[in-house]
C-alpha cells in the first residue's frame, strides 16, 4: 500500500507536519498585512532550522557558497523593493529585512517585563528600516530562552550558548515545540537574570527584528563580536544594526587610562589617547557596556538626537 493510501501513516504524519505552533504561526500571518506565503515559508524555514540559516548566513557552513547566493537571489526576487526602481538590491536590502537594535540594559529588561498586550506599529523614528520595524506583543511573558544560533555555528563559540530570549507568541512556542533540547521555557525574572549576567560579561543586548517573523520585533540577543553574525556584517558596512540612541562621554577627570573600556568596547569605539579614552562616535552604538566594566565611573551614556531615539517600550506606551 502506498503511504498516501494508508490512513494511519497520515494521521501520523500530519500532526508532525503542522505541529500546533506552526498552525498558530500561520493564522497569525494571515492576519499580518502585507504578509505573503513567501514571506510565512521564509518565517518558517528560519525558526524551523535557525542554527542551518545562521550557519550559511555567517559563512560558517561547508553549503554557504552555493546556498548563499541563491537564498540572497531568491529574497530579492521575492522583496517588496524588487520592483522599486530607488531601491538598489545590495547589503541594504538584507539589512532592512533583518536588523537590531541596540539596547541598554536597562531598556532590555523593559522589553521582558511587559505586562500586557501591546501593539506599536510604524516606528520609523526609533527603527529606521523600511521593513520589520513592529513591536507586536502577545503573550509577552512567554520567553523561551535558546541556545544562540550564532554562537554555535562557531568552531570555539563564547559560552553560555543559551541567552537567545525569543519573546512572546507565536514566536516562543514555536522554538520551544521545534527545539526541545536547545531551548527552556523561562520566566521573565529568569530573563532578566540572562539579561544581566551577558551584560556582566560584556556582551550587547539587541532587540531583533525580521520582515519574515511577522515583520517586527520577536527576540533579544546578547551578542558578542567574536560570533554574532549581525555584528560580523556591521563591521563588514552591511548596516543590519542600529545606535541605540546614546553616545558614549568619557570624564577626563576621573579617566585613569586603564584601558579596561576599550578593551570591552564591541564595536571598536574607544581608544587610548595621551592617557585618556577617547570615544568614535561614528563607532559608539550606545550599548553601555563601557560604562558599566569602568570602575572609575568615568563613562556615561548620553542622549544623542544624531544617533536616533532609544526604544524605550514604557515611553512608548505612555505616548
Amino acid at each position: 500500500m502506498h503511504q498516501e493510501d494508508n490512513p494511519t501513516m497520515k494521521g501520523k504524519l500530519w500532526p508532525k507536519l503542522l505541529r500546533p505552533s506552526t498552525r498558530a504561526f500561520f493564522r497569525e500571518a494571515r492576519r499580518t498585512p502585507d504578509y505573503s506565503l513567501f514571506d510565512w515559508l521564509h518565517g518558517y524555514v528560519y525558526g524551523r532550522w535557525p542554527y542551518l540559516y545562521i550557519s550559511i548566513g555567517t559563512g560558517e557552513h561547508p553549503l554557504s557558497r552555493v546556498v548563499g547566493p541563491l537564498a540572497g537571489w531568491l529574497l530579492r526576487l521575492f522583496s517588496p523593493q524588487a520592483n522599486d526602481d530607488d531601491h538598489s538590491s545590495g547589503p541594504s536590502d538584507f539589512a532592512d529585512a533583518y536588523h537590531g537594535k541596540v539596547v541598554p540594559l536597562e531598556a532590555a529588561r523593559r522589553l521582558i517585563s511587559v505586562q500586557k498586550e501591546i501593539s506599536l506599529t510604524n516606528l520609523e523614528q526609533i527603527i529606521p528600516y523600511p521593513l520589520a520595524r513592529d513591536i507586536i506583543l502577545h503573550n509577552p511573558d512567554h520567553i523561551v530562552a535558546l541556545e544562540c544560533p550564532c554562537r554555535a555555528s562557531r568552531p570555539q563559540p563564547c559560552q553560555p550558548l543559551g541567552v537567545c530570549l525569543v519573546v512572546g507568541e507565536p514566536f516562543a512556542s514555536f522554538v520551544a515545540e521545534h527545539h526541545p533540547r536547545r531551548s527552556r521555557w523561562i520566566t521573565p525574572d529568569q530573563a532578566g537574570e540572562i539579561l544581566q549576567a551577558e551584560h556582566e560579561r560584556g556582551h550587547v543586548h539587541h532587540a531583533f527584528f525580521k520582515d519574515a517573523m511577522l515583520g517586527r520585533f520577536y527576540a533579544i540577543c546578547n551578542c558578542c563580536a567574536c560570533c554574532c553574525g549581525a555584528m560580523q556584517a556591521w563591521r563588514n558596512g552591511v548596516p543590519m544594526l542600529v545606535s541605540s540612541g546614546y553616545l558614549s562621554q568619557v570624564a577626563p577627570d576621573e579617566c585613569t587610562g586603564c584601558g579596561t573600556c576599550s578593551y570591552h568596547c564591541q564595536f571598536d569605539a574607544i581608544s587610548m589617547s595621551d592617557g585618556l579614552a577617547v570615544v568614535d562616535a561614528s563607532l559608539c552604538m550606545g550599548c553601555g557596556v563601557c560604562a558599566s566594566q569602568c570602575q572609575q565611573e568615568a563613562i556615561s551614556l548620553v542622549l544623542t538626537p544624531s544617533k536616533g531615539q532609544p526604544l524605550e517600550i514604557h515611553q512608548l506606551l505612555e505616548a
